[in-house]
C-alpha cells in the first residue's frame, strides 16, 4: 500500500501559525498563552483545528475502511476507554486504516487511527484495547503540545520541523526518521529522549484506562512481547509500530510488572471482537475464493467458542463469491439460535439485496430497526435500501431522526444529500452535500455548492439564513486553510 505523505512545508506552517477562536491574521509570531504549560505554545483550540485539517487530509490520502460495522466497533472501544479517562472532555475521532501492517497513531485534536493489522493480529479484545488506550493517553496527556513546547526551547522552526517529522512518521516511519535526521543533532537527541518519556507515560496511563474499562491490563505487555518476538523474523525493517513506538526490554518488563499488580480476574472478549475480525479477514484476502477456502478450513479447525464467528466469516465470503445458496444455509444456521444478532441480520439483508430481493431485505431491516433504532450500520444500510427502491422520503426521515441524536459523519451527509435530492429538497440536499465536501477536505467545493443554491432563489427565510451562516463559517475555514497552506 502506498501513501502520499503530507508535505513537510505544510506541516511546518501548521505549527508556525496558531489561530485562536476568532478570525485573525495568522503569523509566525502569533503565539497565544493559554492555560497550562503546554498551552503556552499550542492551545487546545489550535490542536482541534489542526486535527480537523489533518483528518481531512487523511481522508484524501489514506485508505480508511468505510464499513459502518467496523467503524462502530472501533469507536465503541475507544469511547469506553475515553469515558474512564481523567480528561474526558476532549473530543475523539477513531477510525480503521485499511492496512495489514501492525501500527496505530495519535494526532492532534483527538485523532486515533488503528491499522486493520492491529485488529487481525490481536489475540484478545484486551490487546486491541491496549493499543488504543496507549494512543488515547498520548492525546489526554497532550504529548504533541508538550513536544512543541519542549522543542521550542531551541527555536520555533526547530519545534515546527520536529512536529512535521512526527506527523510524516505517522504515515511513513522511514520518511519520518529521515525528516528527523535533517534537524540538528542536539535537538534530535533531546526529541528522542522526550519521546521515550512520552511512550512510558502513555503505557502507564493507558494501563489505568484498561483496568477502569474492564479490559485485562495484561493485554498491553502480552501484545508488546509478541510483537517484539515476531520482529526478529522480519526481513529488513521492523514493523511500523516498533518504528513509531520503540520498545525496550525494560519498558516491556515495566508494563508486565504493573499489569500483574492488578487483582487477578477473568476477562472475556465480546462476541463483536471475533465477528469484526472475521469481517476484516474476508476483506483482506486477495480474492473472494481465497476467503471462502480460508473460512471453510476454519470451520473444521476452529475452537468451539469461535465457530459462530468462523461461520459468519464463511457466509460473508460466500456472498462475496456469489455463492448465494450456500451463504443462505450458513446464515440460516446462525440465525436459528440467535435470531436477534444484528451482525447476522445485516448479513442476511445484504444477501437479499445483492440478489435483488429488496422486499425481503426491507422486511429484515424493518424488524431489526425495532430492536436497534440507534445502531448506525443498520440505519445506513436501511436508508440505502430505501433509496435503492425509490423511497427517498422514508430514507430522509430515517436519517433525519438519526441525525437529531447522533453526531453526523461524512457517510451520513452523503446519504442525506442523496435522500433530500431525490425527495425534491434541493436546498437541503445542497446543505448536506456541502458538509460532505467539507469533511472530505474540499472546502472550496463546499462553498461553491452553497453559493450555487443560494443564487437559485425561491428559498424561504429560514433556509437563506442557514445557508448564509454556514457560508460565513466555511469561508473563514477556507481562509485559515489558505493562510496555513493546509
Amino acid at each position: 500500500m502506498t501513501y502520499r505523505i503530507l508535505k513537510a512545508g505544510t506541516l511546518f506552517l501548521c505549527c508556525a501559525g496558531l489561530p485562536g477562536n476568532q478570525p485573525q491574521a495568522v503569523t509566525t509570531l502569533d503565539l497565544p498563552e493559554i492555560g497550562d504549560s503546554a498551552g503556552s505554545i499550542v492551545s487546545p483550540e489550535f490542536e482541534r483545528r489542526l486535527g480537523q485539517a489533518f483528518m481531512r487530509q487523511v481522508r484524501q490520502q489514506i485508505n480508511i475502511i468505510q464499513d459502518p460495522e467496523v467503524e462502530t466497533y472501533i469507536q465503541s472501544i475507544g469511547y469506553q476507554l475515553v469515558a474512564n479517562s481523567d480528561t474526558n472532555t476532549q473530543p475523539f475521532n477513531f477510525f480503521v486504516v485499511d492496512d495489514p501492517m501492525i501500527n496505530a497513531f495519535a494526532a492532534p485534536g483527538g485523532i486515533i487511527g488503528v491499522h486493520s493489522g492491529v485488529i487481525l493480529n490481536s489475540r484478545s479484545e484486551s490487546e486491541l484495547a491496549a493499543v488504543m488506550a496507549h494512543e488515547i493517553a498520548h492525546i489526554t496527556q497532550r504529548h504533541m503540545a508538550r513536544t512543541v513546547e519542549d522543542a521550542g526551547k531551541f527555536s520555533l522552526p526547530v519545534a515546527a520541523a520536529m512536529i512535521g517529522a512526527i506527523l510524516i512518521g505517522i504515515q511513513n516511519p522511514q520518511a519520518g526518521s529521515a525528516a528527523l535526521a535533517v534537524i540538528s543533532g542536539a535537538s534530535v537527541q533531546h526529541q528522542i529522549n522526550f519521546t521515550r518519556a512520552n511512550e512510558e507515560e502513555a503505557d502507564n496511563v493507558g494501563m489505568q484506562l484498561l483496568a477502569r474499562s474492564d479490559y485485562d491490563p495484561n493485554g498491553m505487555p502480552s501484545f508488546f512481547e509478541r510483537l517484539q518476538q515476531s520482529s526478529r523474523y522480519y526481513r529488513g525493517q521492523a514493523p511500523d509500530f516498533l518504528q513509531t513506538h520503540p520498545l525496550t526490554t525494560s519498558r516491556i518488563a515495566g508494563t508486565r510488572a504493573r499489569a500483574e499488580a492488578y487483582p487477578i480476574k477473568k476477562y472475556s472478549d465480546s462476541h463483536s471482537f471475533e465477528l469484526i475480525r472475521s469481517k476484516l479477514l474476508v476483506h483482506s484476502q486477495k480474492t473472494p475464493l481465497d476467503a471462502v477456502l480460508l473460512f471453510k478450513e476454519r470451520l473444521e479447525t476452529e475452537k468451539p467458542e469461535n465457530l459462530n464467528a468462523a461461520r459468519y466469516g464463511y457466509a460473508l465470503a460466500l456472498i462475496k463469491a456469489d455463492k448465494y445458496g450456500e451463504a443462505r444455509d450458513q446464515l440460516r444456521f446462525l440465525l436459528k439460535d440467535n435470531n436477534e444478532n444484528i451482525a447476522y441480520l445485516l448479513a442476511a439483508a445484504k444477501l437479499e439485496t445483492v440478489q435483488g430481493n429488496y422486499a425481503a431485505a426491507l422486511g429484515i431491516y424493518r424488524e431489526a430497526y425495532k430492536l436497534y433504532p440507534d445502531y448506525k450500520p443498520l440505519v445506513f444500510a436501511y436508508s440505502q435500501a430505501l433509496l435503492d427502491t425509490r423511497q427517498p422520503q422514508d430514507a430522509r426521515e430515517l436519517l433525519r431522526h438519526y441525525g437529531q441524536n447522533h453526531d453526523p459523519d461524512i457517510a451520513y451527509y452523503n446519504l442525506l444529500a442523496q435522500a433530500e435530492g431525490e425527495a425534491g429538497n434541493e436546498a437541503e440536499s445542497a446543505l448536506a452535500k456541502a458538509e460532505y465536501y467539507y469533511l472530505q477536505g474540499e472546502t472550496k467545493l463546499a462553498i461553491d455548492k452553497l453559493k450555487f443554491i443560494q443564487n437559485q432563489g425561491g428559498l424561504d427565510y429560514y433556509l437563506v439564513e442557514r445557508i448564509s451562516a454556514r457560508l460565513v463559517q466555511l469561508e473563514y475555514e477556507l481562509g485559515l486553510e489558505e493562510e496555513l497552506k493546509i
